[in-house]
C-alpha cells in the first residue's frame, strides 16, 4: 500500500485497519482499528492532521484533505461513500457521507447524520445530530430524523469486507 512520510511525519495506521494497495495515505494521518481505505482514495495530511476513527470506511475515489488552520476529524463507524471530498471538517460518529458529496472547510456533521448523495455542505455549516442534509448547497431536511441504527449495516459490511480483502486479495498481473 502506498504510505508516504512527509518529512518526519508518517501515517499512523492501526494494525487491524485495511488500506487497499491502490489507495494513497500521506503524512499526518491516523487510521483507527478495523477502518478501511479503498482503491483510489487519497488521504493527504500535508497541511494538518487527518484523524479517522475505528470501523470507518473511506470508499473508492474519495479525497480527504485538511488545511493549516483546521484538522479533518472523522469519527468512529462512519461510512464515507464513493467519490466524496471532505476538507478541514469534523464528522461525528455513525455518520453516512453519501456518494459524490462534498463537505467543506469548517463544517460540522453531527452524530448519526446523513449527507445525501451529491450534496455540498457549505463552509462552516452545521448538520445537527440524526438529521439529513441534501442539495446544493445542502439544507437540513425538515421533519426528518435519521433512525439511530441506520448506520449499522454499512459499517458491519465494510469491516467484514476489509477483513476479507486483507486475507484474500492478491494481484494477478
Amino acid at each position: 500500500m502506498p504510505l508516504y512520510a512527509l518529512g518526519d511525519v508518517e501515517p499512523d495506521i492501526h494494525p487491524d485497519a485495511y488500506v487497499h494497495p491502490d489507495a494513497v495515505v500521506i503524512g499526518n494521518v491516523t487510521l483507527g482499528a478495523e477502518s478501511s481505505v479503498w482503491p483510489t482514495a487519497v488521504l493527504r495530511g500535508d497541511d494538518g492532521r487527518i484523524e479517522i476513527g475505528a470501523r470507518t470506511s473511506i470508499q473508492d475515489g474519495s479525497i480527504i484533505h485538511t488545511t493549516l488552520r483546521q484538522a479533518t476529524i472523522i469519527g468512529d463507524e462512519v461510512t464515507v461513500g464513493h467519490n466524496v471530498h471532505i476538507e478541514a471538517s469534523t464528522v461525528g460518529n455513525r455518520v453516512l457521507i453519501s456518494s459524490g458529496s462534498v463537505v467543506l472547510n469548517g463544517s460540522e456533521i453531527g452524530e448519526g447524520a446523513i449527507v445525501a448523495a451529491g450534496a455540498v455542505v457549505s463552509p462552516n455549516a452545521v448538520v445537527p445530530p440524526y438529521r439529513m442534509a441534501l442539495g446544493v448547497p445542502a439544507r437540513v431536511r425538515e421533519g426528518y430524523e435519521v433512525p439511530e441504527d441506520r448506520w449499522r449495516y454499512a459499517v458491519e459490511s465494510y469491516v467484514a469486507r476489509g477483513k476479507r480483502f486483507r486475507a484474500e486479495l492478491r494481484r494477478l498481473t
